[in-house]
């Protein structure tokens, strides 16, 4: 499922239409008319589309982060975007316009930071991109909710055999530790305890 196809594109709902996204759920298509907006709570994966017509990963959007802000500049998306874990969207820009140029210029600082993250994500040891992942996607009180498998190896680079046999690897040396969290598949929310890497 890490690839969305044409016909997957169009059952998405218009942004407008909500702001609350459950996982997986296709938020906007690249080429469809909308707003921007910005990522309150939750993770959202940006897919280009290739040649074929297929989407394949370009990024991550997290909390604080601003999406669909071509939009302004060229009226229609440039990428497409899903809801990788519960997420909830504002329309973007809030408030004042002074307010809008530093929000956007602090959006794009994180924007730059961000894809050095997922750049990060894509070389080196396998276990050390899954870990990255899960640094990056975790919360303060040290919980994370993960992607389906699938995205995980789409993010990284990975195989989705080599995602499972790390996943079960970190939940082995106490790296994972399932725990319930309401409204997330039992098998995606996680305690994490990094120090037992």
């Amino acid at each position: 499922m890490g690839l969305l196809s044409l016909v997957d594109r169009n059952k998405c709902l218009s942004p407008r239409q909500g702001n609350a996204y459950l996982a997986s759920q296709v938020i906007y298509a690249a080429g469809a008319e909308g707003l921007a907006w910005r990522v309150k709570s939750g993770v959202v994966r940006l897919d280009t589309t290739t040649k074929n017509g297929d989407l394949s990963f370009a990024s991550l959007a997290i909390a604080g982060d601003i999406v669909g802000c071509e939009t302004m500049l060229f009226g229609a998306y440039t990428f497409s975007a899903s809801a990788l874990t519960h997420c909830e969207l504002s329309p973007w820009p809030e408030g004042e316009p002074a307010g809008a140029s530093e929000s956007l210029l602090e959006s794009l600082a994180l924007a730059q930071r961000r894809a050095a993250d997922v750049i990060a994500l894509r070389g080196g040891q396998a276990s050390e991109r899954v870990l990255g992942l899960i640094r990056l996607l975790g919360d303060g009180a040290g919980r994370v909710v993960l992607p389906t498998r699938q995205d995980i190896a789409d993010i990284t680079d990975l195989r989705f055999e080599t995602i499972l046999r790390i996943i079960k690897g970190l939940e082995r040396v106490g790296v994972l530790l399932p725990v319930k969290m309401e409204g997330v598949h039992a098998t995606r929310g996680y305690a994490v305890n990094l120090a037992a890497a």
